[in-house]
């Protein structure tokens, strides 16, 4: 019975991004009545908070354009995996998706950099850097000839490995078989780990560690809770080697089809997901984090963080090397890194004195 459900449940996704796939062959999202269908895609369930800050998306356009737009927001993978749904935004079959950036990265290769392990120096840092907007539509603006822009950024939080059997260090990982995203920075940091990396999509993996077909992947801690991948893998290392956004990517010929006014509405609404979105991580990480420590047994680990950036940190030369496009972005980031180093230092120092 299970087993004719789930052919069903495929049997039916297949139909619908055909259908799509119609829309966008005659040129248009679908209508209801007069209203022009906005659909959305991602990889999260309906309480994670890049759902809770798409809710929000969908509100403030239906509130100011509800006379010409519905927004139907499709969650966990329903439209197809992420490089699937990306390519159906490309085509106009579907108007929006979120994706992460390994998934960008054969669009337009500045966002190899997202892939660098430890490339934010703190998770400071890390949200100067994105909450730079002027900056940013720079390197959004790198997929236009491919179709689509990013409209924004979410915080996918901190990665750090998860496996079946403990992480300490980072001979641990030697031998193991682990799951990354897609992208070739990902694969090269596993290797220097002496670990065989395994990109896949996301909604894979907990089938994948379950029959042993991995022994384990790198994401936030949601991720043990939500996908439910804490039932399957046991233990959690604060290893912290990546801070990867995921970005709300919009089809161009849509968002050039708009009015000025109309695309204020939906700039604006993205703005107001992310705020959202960020507003409800920090919750949500340390509720799953007390969900999957006393619900599902997860151990979590404070490891030697200097040890496993040692291992790592070469890949930096290597990759600027072999794309100069990122070394402005890099260098930008450096800079965001020892301003916020300093500023902390200094709010230490006044601490002290007081």
């Amino acid at each position: 019975m299970r087993r004719m459900k789930k052919v069903v449940s495929v049997v039916c996704c297949i139909c619908l991004i055909l259908g799509l796939a119609g829309c966008a062959s005659s040129g248009g999202g679908g209508t209801v009545g007069h209203k022009r269908i906005i659909r959305i895609s991602h990889a999260q369930s309906e309480s994670h908070p890049e759902h809770l800050g798409l809710l929000a998306f969908k509100e403030y356009v239906e509130e100011n354009l509800g006379d010409k737009y519905e927004v139907q927001i499709f969650p966990n993978e329903i439209l197809g995996a992420a490089q699937r749904a990306i390519e159906l935004t490309q085509t106009g079959a579907i108007d929006f998706v979120v994706a992460g950036t390994a998934n960008l990265e054969t669009f337009a290769d500045i966002y190899e950099i997202f892939s660098m392990p430890y490339l934010f120096d703190s998770v400071e840092a890390y949200h100067e850097t994105m909450m730079d907007t002027d900056y940013m539509e720079q390197i959004y603006e790198s997929t236009d000839e491919a179709g689509f822009r990013v409209m924004t950024w979410y915080n996918a939080g901190t990665r750090s490995f998860y496996a079946k059997t403990p992480i300490a260090t980072p001979e641990d990982l030697k031998g193991k078989k682990i799951r990354v995203q897609q992208s070739p920075a990902s694969v090269a940091m596993m290797q220097a780990f002496g670990a065989a990396a395994s990109p896949m999509s996301f909604g894979e993996v907990y089938t994948a560690i379950q029959q042993g077909v991995i022994d384990g992947a790198e994401n936030n801690e949601l991720a043990l809770t939500n996908n439910k991948h804490g039932e399957v893998a046991k233990y959690y290392a604060y290893n912290n080697h990546q801070m990867v956004p995921d970005m709300l990517i919009a089809n161009l010929k849509f968002l050039n089809g708009l009015s000025d006014e109309e695309r204020e509405i939906f700039v604006e609404a993205a703005r107001i997901s992310t705020e959202v979105e960020m507003e409800n991580w920090d919750d949500q990480v340390a509720e799953a984090k007390r969900v999957a420590e006393e619900d599902m047994g997860v151990e979590f680990t404070e490891v030697d963080i200097e040890a496993f950036k040692e291992k790592v940190l070469p890949l930096h030369e290597e990759m600027l090397k072999e794309n100069p496009k990122i070394q402005e972005f890099y260098d930008h980031i450096q800079e965001i890194n020892q301003n916020v180093e300093k500023t902390s230092d200094q709010s230490e120092k006044e601490a002290e004195e007081k």
